[in-house]
């Protein structure tokens, strides 16, 4: 997936947490683990681990029904570590 726009939540939380967008650029195109949301069936969430983060495992969460995807918010999610 390389087409996607960002909220304006999103870009406010990209920018307050430091996350770059090469690294949820890249956790959206590869992700190493996706999941359904469990409150809204429109949204996914892509993880992935992002090496030059430590790596952290990065949770970038997208509307999947529109074109371009729609990015709702990222975070680094302390719960996935070790766990992909």
């Amino acid at each position: 997936m390389t087409d996607y726009v960002l909220t304006e939540h999103a870009r406010t939380v990209l920018s307050e947490r430091s996350i770059e967008e090469k690294w949820f650029a890249r956790v959206l195109q590869h992700p190493e683990r996706e999941e359904a949301d469990r409150a809204d069936l429109e949204l996914r969430h892509a993880l992935g681990q992002v090496p030059e983060h430590d790596g952290r495992v990065l949770r970038v969460v997208y509307n999947a029904s529109t074109q371009p995807v729609r990015v709702v918010t990222a975070f680094f999610d302390r719960t996935q570590r070790n766990k992909l």
